[in-house]
């Protein structure tokens, strides 16, 4: 790795990351001598969820963060060692450690379908294997968070979406989750490092605790509105909805920012509040709603007078699927004489289509209608010419060792959330339904 893609990591080493036989196994490698040889893994899923009609994939901005950093530190090398997972040779092997190979696949964004090549990784098999984990830990979960934030926007209708999920998530997978639902469509999220660190919309209200802490809520609304403005937005499910909405517009007057509802029917409670409200001279008050929201909970929120919906524990477990099934296998590799070979697995139910591959997808007045999947050769593909209407899906994210712009930081993941929409915007109408169907658009994979 370059010093420009150093410096786009984080600093604290990664190499770490993985499961042990991956170190096991480069040792075994290098042993034998066959670490050395050129190959080609690449990333996929067998199928969607159940019932998912398509995936969006996200997670790749953080995978060449993590890439950057993914060189084995004195003390992880001790560790190693001492624990004689490998043997001196791989320690020295380790100990100049960088990632030299090419990395390409889907964008960040885009829309993905069983056996769509997601990633494809080309290197030594050394290099390439001890990566597995960490690519397929990042790509599995993000594209899980992403694909659920997806199908709640589109439930949403053009209403803001908002990440609230940091307490129902690991630390380090909340701002991942962050992350990924911004990729999904959602506007913004209440945790403060995943905001600080991609530059997102910092979202916040109030706690019940903070409403119980005083002798009575009205003393409370004007301690917020005191810190924090009239623009503010106060929780009113504490005791009475309605006793709540009358003292804020008291406290605020007709400037009040906006009134949060927690529990109960939200879709009745919504009307009631929102005719209060304008009753009271406040009808520029926005009310957004939280409470163990999902797609179907927000879909039958959409005939309610709901201006911005809070997302938790669904969003960041993936509304029910947490994980892609994604897949890391090689698909080519280096024989003893040096001639690249096509490799795959044959086993019953996981078997694996051979080869490097191109990725497409075709169009039928202006709507997707198929994913084609070319697979072959090194030289086959590049002689290879699509037609004319068809969309190349595959970007170059690592050109042996150096990390190509545009991929990493905050304004990428707001990038991708725009391309995931137009991505979206081309596919068949039924993409869009909630009900449980089979993958929109087909995938089409032929060998030449």
């Amino acid at each position: 790795m370059n010093a420009e893609n150093n410096s786009k990591g984080t600093g604290t080493s990664t190499a770490l990351m993985t499961d042990m036989y991956e170190y096991t196994m480069l040792d075994a490698a290098l042993q034998d001598g066959t670490a050395g040889r050129r190959s080609v893994f690449e990333v996929y899923t067998r199928h969607l969820p159940a019932g998912r009609r398509y995936g969006v994939v996200a997670g790749t901005g953080r995978i060449l963060d993590a890439l950057a950093d993914f060189h084995p530190s004195e003390d992880e090398l001790r560790f190693l060692s001492d624990r004689r997972i490998v043997s001196q040779t791989t320690i020295d092997w380790l100990e100049h450690f960088r990632f030299t190979g090419t990395i390409r696949g889907y964008r960040e964004g885009e829309i993905f379908f069983p056996d769509s090549p997601i990633l494809q990784v080309e290197g030594s098999f050394g290099e390439c294997t001890l990566l597995e984990t960490l690519i397929l830990s990042i790509l599995n979960y993000d594209s899980a968070v992403a694909s659920a934030a997806s199908r709640m926007v589109t439930a949403a209708k053009g209403r803001p979406c908002m990440d609230m999920g940091a307490r129902r998530a690991n630390e380090y997978a909340a701002v991942a989750a962050a992350r990924a639902a911004i990729v999904g469509g959602f506007q913004g999220t209440s945790n403060l490092l995943a905001a600080k660190r991609y530059g997102f919309k910092a979202i916040g209200t109030a706690a019940h605790s903070f409403t119980l802490l005083h002798d009575n809520e009205r003393e409370a609304f004007q301690g917020q509105i005191q810190a924090l403005g009239k623009g503010t937005t106060l929780l009113t499910d504490t005791y009475s909805i309605e006793e709540a909405v009358r003292t804020a517009v008291e406290v605020a007057g007709p400037e009040l920012g906006g009134v949060r509802i927690d529990s109960g029917d939200l879709g009745s409670l919504a009307q009631q509040v929102r005719a209060q409200l304008d009753s009271l001279g406040a009808t520029k008050a926005t009310i957004t709603v939280t409470n163990d929201l999902d797609e179907y909970a927000i879909a039958s929120l959409q005939n309610a007078p709901v201006d911005s919906y809070g997302v938790g524990t669904m969003l960041v477990t993936g509304s029910g699927a947490p994980t892609c099934a994604m897949v890391y296998k090689l698909t080519e590799r280096e024989n003893s004489d040096g001639v690249m070979q096509a490799v795959a697995k044959k086993s019953v139910g996981k078997a694996s289509v051979p080869g490097r591959k191109l990725a497409y997808r075709s169009y039928h007045n202006g709507v997707a209608d198929a994913e084609h999947v070319i697979s072959g050769a090194e030289q086959a593909l590049s002689a290879y010419t699509p037609d004319q209407d068809w969309r190349d899906l595959l970007v170059t994210y690592v050109d042996h060792g150096q990390s190509m712009p545009g991929h990493q930081g905050g304004q990428a993941v707001l990038d991708a959330r725009e391309h995931r929409a137009k991505a979206l915007e081309e596919l068949p109408i039924n993409a869009l339904s909630l009900m449980k169907g089979e993958p929109v658009l087909p995938t089409l994979v032929r060998s030449i």
